[in-house]
């Protein structure tokens, strides 16, 4: 009875990975390179995505501020008209601003493509 209740001894092996082992480039796309952002195809895929968000938030402002600019009637007896007014005006602001960057960020991505 005495050798039921003395513990039994056994070996246990664990191995232990890194997160890093785990999502190598092979497994995964989605690896984290910092030297490969720093050579010029690296570069080229940073601007890209600058350019990207640029010219995609240019075309949703733009239709925002024609919906904006539509929707505002002059009517005198309305207090709103000016505030209407306001701010289709400053949604055509913001329009030219990310039409301007979107412009910048693809001379950028040209001049790096010759390169």
């Amino acid at each position: 009875m005495e050798e039921t209740q003395r513990a039994r001894s056994h070996t246990v092996t664990t191995t232990a990975s890194s997160f890093a082992e785990n999502f190598s480039t092979s497994s995964s796309s989605f690896a984290y390179d910092r030297e490969f952002l720093r050579t010029p195809p690296g570069l080229l895929i940073v601007a890209e995505i600058g350019l990207y968000f640029n010219s995609s938030a240019f075309i949703l402002y733009l239709s925002a501020a024609i919906v904006d600019a539509t929707s505002v009637f002059p009517e005198k007896e309305s207090h709103n008209y000016n505030s209407w007014a306001a701010s289709s005006f400053f949604a055509f602001l913001v329009t030219i601003c990310y039409a301007g960057n979107t412009y910048f960020s693809f001379i950028a991505w040209k001049s790096r493509t010759i390169q």
